[in-house]
């Protein structure tokens, strides 16, 4: 089987950004877990579906065309890449996690994506659910306020209003949501490494995962 890199945190741990680097850098392909979850729960809020029943929810993952393309995202051939970066799509979309329903429905589609000559997969799930046997796996985390600081300067990019003290809650309020739902909930795995990724540059984050895979790479 193709190798995985299986890099998992909490929200806003710079999870994208890292495993994306290190998917080009190894000419791998990517698989952004969270974007599925949030084209879930965007399409959900779109059909005033109720996001906690997880019947209703399983039903629409199993029948979205899902399409990724040079950075773009698409559902049924609509571009959604700009909508499920909002924070509305993120907040739905912790709240679909939750639902085991929709999990399943989701796993083969996460599946596919392994293919040569390699996968760099991020997400909450990833090494102690999708992908247990991956070759390398990564826990990065950051302290909630580095985290809501890096949210509100993504905003603030995008001139969308915020407020610091509303995106600290809300970051604390996934973690708890996520920690603690029943259908594979965040976690440390066992033979993971953890990266505290608060005040590293990403190319030194990028830089140590890198190490840690070529170190791996030569032991077997």
């Amino acid at each position: 089987m193709p190798p995985v890199i299986a890099i998992d945190g909490p929200s806003a741990s710079g999870k994208g950004t890292i495993a994306e680097a290190v998917a080009q850098r190894l000419g791998f392909h990517y698989l952004d877990s969270g974007a599925l979850y949030r084209i879930v729960g965007l399409v959900g809020r779109e059909c005033g579906a109720n996001l906690d029943n997880d019947l209703e929810i399983s039903n629409i993952s199993l029948n979205l065309k899902i399409k990724f393309d040079s950075g773009r995202v698409w559902i049924d051939g609509r571009d959604v890449s700009v909508q499920i970066r909002g924070e509305i799509a993120g907040a739905a979309a912790s709240r679909v996690a939750a639902l085991p329903g929709v999990r399943r429905a989701l796993m083969t589609l996460q599946h596919s994506f392994r293919q040569p000559p390699g996968l760099v997969a991020d997400g909450r799930d990833m090494g102690s659910v999708v992908f247990p046997d991956a070759r390398l796996k990564i826990y990065l985390t950051a302290t909630p306020e580095e985290r809501a600081r890096r949210r509100y300067k993504q905003l603030m990019e995008k001139d969308s209003g915020a407020s610091m003290a509303a995106l600290l809650q809300d970051i604390r309020d996934r973690d708890l949501r996520d920690s603690t739902r029943a259908a594979a909930p965040l976690l440390k795995c066992a033979d993971a490494v953890e990266i505290d990724t608060t005040g590293m540059p990403v190319e030194d984050v990028v830089a140590r995962v890198l190490h840690l895979y070529q170190k791996l790479q030569k032991t077997q």
